[in-house]
């Protein structure tokens, strides 16, 4: 039987190939991957997997990943509770995480307005968040949204929601990477580059 028509194969790669960012040729090599796993390592991998699914569920505060009632960063005792980061994804509350700079707490909001895609303000976690200011003394709010059409919506969406509770609302600074050449800047980036300077 030629390779191709094993079923149960041609489904574990159907599989890998449902994951963003992986194409048909590294389905094929994820799946021979698992396959040349030892059958233990195979029900780890398997295991692991559906443990996850199980175990982890939104934190009952900002909404990010957890497998408690609270996530590590809303448990801290250490962290300050008036500044809360709001972001797209619990992917992007990691990368802010790993700056070590942001002392402060997340709200995730699990998406952006997305008319085209029928994702309005009810299908983010808006109102949590909203939940949070009535109930925490929070002072800031930062809209660290994509810098998308999408995610400048949903942070003036948000910002106008938050600006009549007396928060102070910011928008994170996006522009010139650092080390980057301003001849390589396409016009959007140079424009809010522009627009999110500070005095020095």
């Amino acid at each position: 039987m030629a390779q191709h028509n094993v079923a149960p194969l041609e489904n574990l790669v159907e599989q890998f190939e449902r994951m963003p960012g992986i194409g048909h040729k590294t389905a094929q090599r994820l799946a021979y991957y698992v396959l040349n796993l030892s059958k233990t390592e195979a029900e780890e991998l398997a295991g692991a997997v559906i443990d996850a699914h199980t175990k982890i569920h939104y934190c009952s505060k900002c909404c990010n990943l957890t497998d408690k009632e609270l996530c590590p960063v809303c448990a801290s005792p250490l962290r300050d509770n008036s500044l809360i980061c709001v972001v797209e994804t619990p992917r992007d509350a990691s990368a802010v995480e790993n700056t070590h700079e942001f002392k402060g707490v997340y709200h995730v909001l699990h998406g952006a307005i997305s008319p085209l895609n029928d994702i309005g303000p009810d299908n983010l976690t808006i109102k949590q968040l909203i939940a949070r200011l009535g109930n925490d003394d929070v002072e800031e709010v930062i809209m660290a949204t994509n810098p998308t059409v999408e995610g400048d919506a949903t942070a003036l969406y948000i910002s106008k929601l938050l600006k009549p509770m007396g928060v102070k609302v910011t928008r994170l600074a996006y522009g010139i990477p650092v080390g980057g050449d301003l001849e390589y800047a396409d016009e959007y980036t140079l424009a809010k580059a522009l627009e999110g300077r500070n005095e020095i």
